[in-house]
């Protein structure tokens, strides 16, 4: 009997072919004309150091997954019960229908476990360098997963059938735009605009220097709290993830609950900040607080410091302790700060000598860091939903990504002066010396930490990875006043920027004496929802007195007159 040719496999036409060659040559010349470009402005695309090929490593991948894959997945076992696992990344149905790409599938889950998992089985590993190498293993298996390359992505091949290859050009434009731009695309661009969409809450500009702009809000509420509250949001962020959209802002939210509040806007730095340090961050906190305390003439306000901008706000409580003005801050909150980085999470895995080597050469010149870095080391930190997710959607997928205002504003990046960056990550995260009484001075002044006796409120993320719930309880060690602790679900933004309205996760308190976090977790009360209301009434407690709104408490209406309507121009220099 002759073998007779299969029909069901249709011949490409001469059409077919030309297309095809259309999309190969459109894809090469893409590359030429970047390339050229680069070389054109001084900036070739082999001289960024953080702009790896993606292109290759979808080549090197799927050669490694199609040649090997099969058995090592047999090797290890496991497979059937890997499968098992909800995994967003195999998700679609083109995962599991197909019964080859169901078995890469099941057997990347369970090389994946079984390397995770050694990781605990390695001997003779400090705490230290087991976790460089858990977080080095975690990002080797995240980025070899088949989702990420295109041979074995069912739903990349689908779509490049269904396109006949228009995505692949998609993806390719896409990548080169962020090659050119030095980031990465994680929301649609255009969507998003502060002043128009983001950070819309009124209010006013009143003052201002080089480093900041003190925002004052218009008050929704016939009468405020007497005490006013101001915020210190981040100095390696722009201050408007407290208020994002109307639905989401914090700002907002606060300015209905009847506070009367000030925020500070940080300026993203330039050269002539380059020399700004440790010292000036703490004055232009008391800076902050001393223009509220004569613009509304109360003897203290309330304060709050998000992150970063948390550690410098136990500085500046210290420092005031010590020359004997606690009273001018009624209380402190500190939303997921640290003050002791002895259990300071993935971000120590970020700070050998030759990262710190490499700063200074990054920061020569110009004298202050280029956000971007920044932003890549934070999202390093969750590769797979931060950078592998729109390698996939936006390179492979050709698609645009969806409008987030949150990672609107994580890509939104904030200057930093180099010298202060440096000496943040020496004297914080790999001397300690905050921690340390007297270790170090501020303004000529030693400060402890022990003789903060100023109320403080204390919120940690469960599952935040800059700043861990161990590391943030540390804060109850060191502050010597009365502390309320809250633990909250999510992480270091999600956690924080949680509307009750939206009904999101959940916190828990606990009214004992607990001694560690893990006493604290053990005797807990879990409570749905978002901590804002716990926090409010917190602050109420503190200084229940209401004033009705008129003279200062009207924005602009006091000695500092309006400069400008919020949000300011700081928060949007680049």
């Amino acid at each position: 009997m002759t073998d007779q040719p299969d029909s069901t496999i249709a011949t490409p036409t001469l059409e077919d072919w030309q297309h095809w060659t259309l999309v190969m040559g459109r894809a090469q010349q893409m590359l030429m004309e970047t390339w050229a470009d680069g070389l054109t402005k001084s900036d070739a695309l082999l001289a960024k150091p953080a702009a790896a090929d993606p292109m290759a490593l979808l080549t090197a991948g799927a050669e490694a997954w199609s040649k090997g894959l099969e058995a090592w997945g047999q090797m290890l076992g496991g497979i059937a019960k890997a499968g098992e696992t909800k995994d967003r990344r195999f998700a679609s149905a083109e995962w599991s229908d197909n019964p080859l790409f169901d078995t890469i599938r099941q057997s990347y889950l369970a090389i994946s476990d079984q390397l995770l998992g050694g990781v605990d089985k390695v001997e003779g590993l400090d705490e230290a360098a087991r976790g460089k190498l858990k977080f080095a293993t975690k990002s080797f298996v995240d980025a070899m997963s088949p989702s990420n390359f295109a041979l074995t992505n069912p739903e990349v091949m689908k779509r490049t059938i269904e396109t006949r290859g228009d995505n692949l050009l998609s993806g390719l434009h896409n990548m080169l735009s962020d090659i050119k731009a030095g980031q990465l695309t994680q929301t649609k661009p255009g969507a998003f605009e502060v002043g128009r969409n983001l950070a819309t809450t009124p209010g006013k500009v009143i003052y201002e220097t080089r480093l900041f702009q003190l925002i004052h809000y218009a008050p929704t509420t016939p009468d405020v709290l007497a005490t006013p509250l101001v915020v210190f949001p981040p100095w390696i962020n722009r201050f408007y993830i407290l208020d994002l959209t109307p639905e989401k802002s914090f700002v907002r939210w606060c300015v209905d609950q009847g506070v009367s509040l000030f925020m500070v806007s940080w300026k993203s730095a330039d050269a002539s900040l380059a020399d700004v340090m440790l010292d000036d961050y703490v004055a232009a906190q008391i800076e902050a607080v001393d223009v509220i305390r004569d613009q509304l003439g109360v003897p203290a306000v309330h304060t709050i410091g998000y992150c970063v901008a948390g550690t410098t706000l136990a500085a500046t409580l210290a420092l005031l302790a010590a020359r004997g003005q606690a009273d001018k801050v009624a209380s402190a909150t500190f939303f997921t700060a640290q003050v002791d980085f002895e259990k300071a999470g993935d971000l120590t895995l970020f700070l050998g000598d030759e990262v710190m080597e490499m700063l200074g050469k990054l920061t020569t010149e110009t004298g202050t860091l280029d956000g971007r870095y920044m932003a890549a080391t934070f999202n390093l930190l969750r590769g797979r939903d931060l950078i592998w997710n729109y390698v996939v959607n936006n390179y492979l997928l050709g698609q645009e990504p969806a409008p987030f205002d949150l990672l609107h504003w994580n890509s939104d990046t904030t200057n930093l002066p180099a010298g202060w960056h440096r000496d943040y990550l020496e004297t914080m995260y790999r001397q300690k010396l905050l921690a340390t009484a007297g270790a170090i001075i501020v303004d000529g002044t030693p400060i402890d930490l022990k003789k903060i006796k100023t109320p403080a409120y204390i919120q940690a993320g469960r599952e935040d990875h800059i700043a861990p719930p161990e590391s943030v309880w540390r804060l109850m060690d060191h502050l010597a006043g009365p502390k309320r602790f809250v633990l909250a679900g999510s992480g270091h933004i999600a956690g924080v920027v949680n509307p009750p309205p939206a009904g999101k996760y959940q916190y828990w308190t606990n009214d004992g004496e607990a001694k560690s976090l893990d006493q604290f977790v053990a005797g807990a009360s879990e409570h749905k929802g978002s901590w804002w209301p716990d926090w409010i009434e917190w602050l109420r407690g503190r200084a229940p007195k209401t004033v009705a709104v008129d003279g200062a408490r009207v924005p602009g209406a006091g000695k500092h007159t309006a400069i400008e309507d919020a949000p300011g121009r700081y928060v949007k220099s680049r």
